[in-house]
């Protein structure tokens, strides 16, 4: 079977990241041919302002179909998309033109998230993360059924200040992740 794992990034969250970079790492352990999104100029001190999080969403929107334009999604019996934060918005918007039937992994969604995605995907959040409003995505997961771990004192990055402790927070998303790729 011929499966594809596309990554979108978020701002200044690349695909070299920790959660990118060990799901793509996992997806293609698992026979997942992988495509890294990049996205770039994104407004400057875009957290907190909701126009200039628009702007972001609209270029992240707009770049993700310049990447997507050439690839051939029906050569795939399944298709991933594993997202990160302002990525979460963008594959969701994406695959409700392009790809109805796609499975998501959604790492620390916004809000914005939930306006337009399918209903098979897990979701990863930090309960400190200054970038959602953590209650919010709690409730529009729930009422769009979709498992959400909360990770306690975890930011945006779904990291603390303990090394350590990021390490195993880390380990647990990516069994969680290893599992879903595997169904």
């Amino acid at each position: 079977m011929k499966r594809l794992a596309v990554f979108f990034p978020g701002i200044g969250y690349t695909c070299d990241r920790p959660l990118l970079h060990f799901s793509r790492k996992l997806a293609e352990e698992e026979g997942y041919e992988t495509l890294c999104l990049k996205f770039k100029n994104f407004p400057k001190n875009s957290r907190g302002s909701k126009n200039r999080m628009i702007k972001c969403a609209k270029r992240a929107i707009e770049q993700t179909e310049k990447q997507l334009s050439g690839v051939d999604f029906s050569a795939y019996e399944e298709v991933v998309f594993i997202a990160k934060s302002i990525g979460t918005v963008a594959a969701g918007r994406y695959s409700e033109s392009h790809l109805p039937a796609a499975r998501f992994i959604l790492y620390t969604p916004l809000e914005e998230t939930f306006e337009k995605l399918p209903k098979n995907a897990i979701a990863f959040i930090g309960d400190k993360d200054l970038w959602s409003d953590v209650s919010r995505v709690k409730r529009l997961s729930e009422r769009m059924e979709i498992p959400l771990y909360t990770y306690e004192d975890c930011n945006h990055s779904l990291e603390t200040e303990d090394v350590l402790k990021n390490i195993d927070i880390l380990k647990d998303v990516m069994e969680k992740t290893k599992v879903f790729l595997k169904y």
